[in-house]
C-alpha cells in the first residue's frame, strides 16, 4: 500500500499537508468543548454566579462546533479532491501501462482483469485515501490528546478508559483476520464475473444459435453465487463488528459514570462538585478516544481490500514490458518497405517449442509477398514479428535494412498499415475510422481515395450521412465484409511503406476481392504488401508465396512452381479449385 502512495503527486501532497492544518483546528476545537462543559457544569452548581457567565461559556461552546464544522468540510472537500486526482491519475498510468504491453503481457493478465484492476481496484485505493486520510490523521491526534486531557484524572476511570480500548483491539484484528481471505477471493471473483459477461455479449448470437442461455446462466450464476457468498460474509463480520463496538462504547460510559457515582457518594460535600465535574469531563474525553479507534476501526476495515487492490494494481505497473523502444527515428537508406528475415525463429512465451523456424526470405518495394498454410502453421506470428507485437526469438526482421528491434516503435509503425485478423472498427464515425492514428501523412488528403481503393464506397456512399456515417462500438452496424473493407481503407489512407494483411479479404465475396486487389495493385504498386489468406484465388497473382507447415517454409515461389514442386501447396489449392480453374 506505501509503494501505491508514492504515486501521490507533488500537489497532492500540500493539499494532504493543508488537510493536516485543518484536522488539527478541528481536533483541537472538539477537545475544547468538554472544558467548557466542565466550566458550565462549575457555574451551575456554584451559588451567585450571573447568567451572562454561563451564556458566554455556551457561546464559547457554539463557536467551537461551528469551527469544528468548517474544519471538517473543508478537510472533506480536501480529501476528496485529492482521492479523485489521484485515482485519476491511477487509471491513467494503468492505461499508458497496458498500452505498451505486447501481445504477451496482455494474455498473461487476461482483458477481463486489467479492467477490473483499472475500474474496481482503483476504487478500492481510492476510497482509502478518501476516508483514510481523515481517519489516519484525525484518529491519533484525537486519541492521543484526549488521552493526555484525561492522564492523571482518575485512575479507576483511566483503567476502565483502557480495557475498552483493549476489547476494542481485539474485535478489530478478529475481523480483519476473518475478512482477509475473503477479500483476496472477492477480487479474483470479479475479474471471472467479468470475463464471463464480456463473453456473454461478444457471444450472444452464437449463445442463442446453440439455445446454450441455461448454460451460460448456470456458469454465470455460480461464480456470481460465489462473489455473492463472500460479500455476505463480510458484510456479516462487518454487522458483528459495529454493535459490538457500539456496545463497548455504551459500556465504558456506564462504568465511567457507576465508578463516578461511588466516588462521589463517598467524597465528602467539598469534593462533590469537582469530582461531578470530572467525571462529566472524563466522560467526554473517553468517548474521543473511543471515536478515535472507531475512526482507525473502519480504516482498518477498509485496509484489507484496498491492499489486495494496491497489490494487483502493482502487479501491472511492475510487470516487465519486454518490446522496448530502439533509437533510430528514421534511416538513410533507399530501399522504402523492403523486408528481409534472416533464419528467424519464434515461440510464444512460455511456449513448449517454436511456432515458426529457420524462416528466411525477402520482399523488395512494391513487391507482394503472400503466406498460406493450414491453420496452426505459424503465419500470423509471422507477421506479427514486423510490427513487433512479439520479437523473434532468435534471426533478425529487418525493414529497410534495419533490424526492427532497433527502431523506435512510432517510427516503424509509422511505416506500416496493418489490417488485422479480426477486423476491429470503433465507436464513431466512418471518417473518424478511416483517418485514424497519428502518420506521418495528411491523412484526410487521402481520405476518400482510399474508400474507392478499400472498395467501400458503395455502402459509404448510401449511408445517412455518408462519408461522416456513424458507426457504432465494434462496427455492430455493418456486415463482416464492410467492416473488412473499412479496415483495408484505414490501412491504405496512411500511405505506407508496407502493407501487411492478415487473413482480411476472408469476408469479401470472389468479384470484390479480385476488384479491390487490381485496384490496390494500381494505387498502391510501389508499396510493399503482404497478405496472409486461405484462399488461392487471392494470393496466386503475388510475387512470390510462402507455404508454411507446422512453422517450417517448405515452399516459396510464384503459383506456378509451387504446383509443380511443392505437395503442400498443391494439396490446397486442390481442396478450393479444380484443375481446370487453376490451369
Amino acid at each position: 500500500m506505501i509503494r501505491i502512495l508514492k504515486k501521490l503527486r507533488k500537489k497532492d501532497i500540500l493539499l494532504i499537508i493543508i488537510s493536516i492544518a485543518f484536522i488539527a483546528v478541528q481536533v483541537w476545537l472538539d477537545l475544547k468543548l468538554p472544558d467548557y462543559m466542565s466550566e458550565i457544569t462549575l457555574l451551575v452548581q456554584t451559588p451567585d454566579n450571573e447568567m451572562t457567565d454561563i451564556l458566554a461559556a455556551g457561546i464559547k461552546m457554539l463557536l467551537c462546533a461551528l469551527g469544528s464544522l468548517v474544519s471538517a468540510v473543508a478537510v472533506s472537500i480536501l480529501c476528496a479532491r485529492i482521492a479523485t486526482d489521484f485515482g485519476a491519475d491511477l487509471r491513467s498510468g494503468l492505461y499508458n501501462k497496458v498500452l505498451s504491453f505486447s501481445k504477451g503481457e496482455i494474455s498473461k493478465f487476461s482483458t477481463a482483469s486489467l479492467i477490473t484492476r483499472s475500474t474496481n481496484d482503483v476504487m478500492q485505493v481510492q476510497m482509502l485515501i478518501l476516508m483514510g486520510l481523515q481517519s489516519i490523521i484525525k484518529a491519533p491526534l484525537m486519541g492521543t490528546w484526549a488521552i493526555i486531557k484525561i492522564a492523571g484524572k482518575n485512575t479507576e476511570w483511566t483503567i476502565t478508559t483502557a480495557i475498552a480500548v483493549m476489547c476494542l483491539m481485539v474485535v478489530v484484528v478478529l475481523a480483519v483476520a476473518l475478512m482477509l481471505p475473503k477479500f483476496r477471493k472477492i477480487q479474483k471473483m470479479t475479474d471471472d464475473l467479468n470475463r464471463i459477461t464480456r463473453e456473454n455479449l461478444n457471444g450472444i448470437s452464437v449463445i442463442r444459435a446453440y439455445n446454450a442461455e441455461d448454460y451460460q446462466q448456470n456458469k454465470f450464476d455460480a461464480t456470481n453465487n460465489y462473489l455473492t457468498k463472500a460479500n455476505l460474509f463480510t458484510g456479516r463480520v462487518s454487522a458483528f463488528m459495529m454493535p459490538s463496538i457500539q456496545m463497548i462504547m455504551n459500556g465504558l460510559s456506564l462504568s465511567i459514570y457507576w465508578l463516578g457515582a461511588a466516588l462521589i457518594d463517598s467524597a465528602g460535600i467539598q469534593q462533590k462538585i469537582g469530582l461531578f465535574s470530572d467525571m462529566i469531563v472524563f466522560s467526554q474525553y473517553a468517548m474521543q478516544v473511543v471515536m478515535a479507534f472507531m475512526m482507525l476501526v473502519m480504516l482498518f476495515i477498509m485496509l484489507p481490500r484496498a491492499s489486495v487492490s494496491a497489490k494487483r494494481i502493482l502487479e501491472v505497473f511492475d510487470s516487465p514490458v519486454y518490446i522496448q523502444d530502439g533509437n533510430i527515428f528514421s534511416n538513410a537508406a533507399n530501399c522504402e518497405g523492403e523486408i528481409e528475415f534472416k533464419n528467424v525463429s519464434f515461440r510464444y512465451p512460455d511456449g513448449e517449442g517454436d511456432v515458426i523456424e529457420n524462416i528466411s526470405f525477402t520482399a523488395k518495394k512494391g513487391e507482394t509477398v503472400a503466406v498460406i498454410g493450414s491453420t496452426g502453421s505459424g503465419k500470423t506470428a509471422l507477421i506479427d514479428l514486423i510490427p513487433r507485437f512479439y520479437d523473434a526469438t532468435s534471426g533478425e526482421v529487418l525493414v529497410d535494412g534495419v533490424n526492427v528491434k532497433d527502431y523506435k516503435l512510432k517510427t516503424l509503425r509509422n511505416k506500416i498499415g496493418y489490417v488485422s485478423q479480426k477486423a476491429t472498427l470503433f465507436s464513431g464515425t466512418v471518417r473518424s475510422n478511416v483517418i485514424f492514428g497519428d502518420s506521418k501523412h495528411d491523412l484526410s488528403q487521402n481520405f476518400v481515395e482510399s474508400i474507392y481503393t478499400a472498395q467501400a464506397a458503395d455502402f459509404v456512399e448510401k449511408m445517412e450521412k455518408g462519408y461522416d456515417g456513424v458507426i457504432s462500438q465494434d462496427g455492430a452496424n455493418l456486415s463482416g465484409g464492410q467492416k473488412q473493407r473499412l479496415s483495408i481503407a484505414r490501412a491504405i489512407c496512411r500511405r505506407p511503406e508496407i502493407l501487411i494483411f492478415d487473413d482480411s479479404f476472408s469476408a469479401l465475396d470472389y468479384k470484390t476481392d479480385r476488384t479491390l486487389r487490381q485496384k490496390m495493385n494500381k494505387d498502391c504498386k510501389n508499396i510493399t504488401k503482404l497478405i496472409v489468406a486461405q484462399r488461392i484465388g487471392t494470393i496466386r497473382d503475388a510475387d512470390r508465396i510462402i507455404v508454411l507447415d507446422e512453422g517450417k517454409m517448405v515452399g516459396y515461389g510464384k503459383h506456378s512452381y509451387l504446383m509443380e514442386n511443392c505437395e503442400v501447396y498443391r494439396q490446397i489449392a486442390y481442396s478450393q479449385l479444380s484443375k481446370e480453374e487453376l490451369a
